[in-house]
């Protein structure tokens, strides 16, 4: 709040980096900057290789043919949340947003039940019981009709822009359902009041 040349009601970025549960060094790291331009993930991750977990900022996603980008479930499931909330309480079961969160629920749930499994073991298990799921999760999203400046309407564009991303969780057991270790990384931060999180998490570099 006291940096040179800048005003204290100005918003400044704290870039969180750190590894993934199937790493073997676990690691955090908070790189502060000015703004929250592309170039700084680009000069940061320079040269690495692997998978990068973050949300749906448009910044993550071009880092390079070596970076592959695996969206947020946890993300996904907030907006369709938020749109439940909206609701009034007797139209919220079985409402469309229900359906939204009883899909996305299920993927969670696995997980628990995979989580001490080897990434080759998770991965087969994940594509065995939850890709089932998330296909037909897509089938559906993709057969509503929602109004697009509505809750529901932007829980579902979000989930159809970030498809290609959240799949990706179908290629490597070693990667996260979701960005959720990353998030709780930035706890040290949440009282800083002028502080905008950018949190990335990164896994084991490609093979």
């Amino acid at each position: 709040m006291k940096e040179p040349d800048r005003k204290a009601q100005q918003k400044s970025y704290e870039w969180v980096y750190r590894t993934g549960a199937a790493a073997k060094r676990k690691i955090v790291v908070y790189d502060y900057k000015e703004t929250r331009e592309k170039k700084h993930p680009q000069s940061f991750l320079a040269g690495w290789k692997g998978y990068l977990h973050a949300d749906g900022y448009q910044g993550y996603h071009d880092l390079g043919a070596d970076i592959i980008v695996v969206g947020c479930w946890a993300h996904v499931r907030r907006k369709f949340e938020d749109a439940w909330k909206l609701k009034p309480e007797g139209k919220q079961k079985g409402s469309r947003e229900e359906v939204a969160l009883r899909y996305i629920n299920a993927l969670f749930e696995l997980e628990k039940q995979f989580k001490d499994l080897t990434c080759d073991e998770r991965l087969e298990e994940r594509l065995r019981q939850s890709k089932p799921i998330a296909d037909t999760f897509n089938t559906w999203l993709d057969e509503l009709n929602v109004l697009p400046q509505s809750k529901l309407g932007i829980a579902v564009t979000y989930a159809k822009n970030q498809r290609e991303y959240l799949m990706n969780i179908f290629t490597d057991g070693g990667v996260e359902i979701s960005n959720n270790r990353c998030e709780r990384s930035v706890k040290p931060f949440v009282q800083g009041r002028n502080y905008v999180l950018n949190k990335i998490m990164f896994s084991f570099p490609v093979a």
